[in-house]
């Protein structure tokens, strides 16, 4: 075989090799981003379901918490009437077990800023709860008082707007504070 005809054939080799290489990193370059994009689908379906699980976390939160001031407020209404306390009793201590429920998951589920809030609250909770149990049982301890515990219901109401803003924070809900 003459130089020329080896050469051709190198270079038709060449050729075809090279336009083979070419097709397989092309399709090694597609596939490569194509698994990118789906992981970063991936990652952004996964942020997604975390800001809902935590988005539900807080608003069971809320919720729980809302409903146990509420049961307290009842509760200590109907201290000063004088009325069958029975029904009042049972809200109470289903508000109360609903609260310690969702708390319990949020303990494990919220970042420390509103968990710090929220341990806050919940603890003032518990001994508002132990005022109201003790004027309930006629057990009262000094400075235990419907004006007590009333007091510290409202204040309650108010910690708990501010946990509910640190929520609305860290789920970005808050973007403009309209003067509050």
């Amino acid at each position: 075989m003459d130089v020329g005809g080896a050469t051709a054939l190198v270079v038709a080799v060449v050729g075809v090799v090279g336009t083979l290489l070419s097709a397989l990193l092309t399709q090694r370059a597609a596939d490569r981003s194509r698994r990118r994009e789906q992981e970063h689908a991936e990652e952004l379906q996964e942020r997604r379901r975390q800001a809902q699980e935590l988005r539900s976390c807080y608003v069971a939160l809320n919720t729980s918490a809302r409903q146990y001031l509420a049961a307290l407020t009842d509760q200590v209404h109907a201290l000063g009437r004088d009325e069958d306390l029975r029904v009042v009793r049972q809200r109470l201590t289903e508000a109360r077990d609903q609260y310690r429920d969702v708390y319990a998951e949020a303990q494990l589920r919220v970042p420390e800023r509103v968990l710090d809030l929220a341990g806050d609250f919940s603890h003032d909770l518990g001994v508002v709860y132990g005022m109201v149990r003790r004027l309930d049982d006629g057990a009262l301890r000094s400075g235990d008082s419907q004006a007590a515990v009333q007091e510290s219901i409202d204040a309650l109401w108010g910690r708990l707007r501010r946990i509910r803003r640190a929520m609305r924070v860290e789920l970005g809900a808050s973007r403009v504070d309209f003067g509050r």
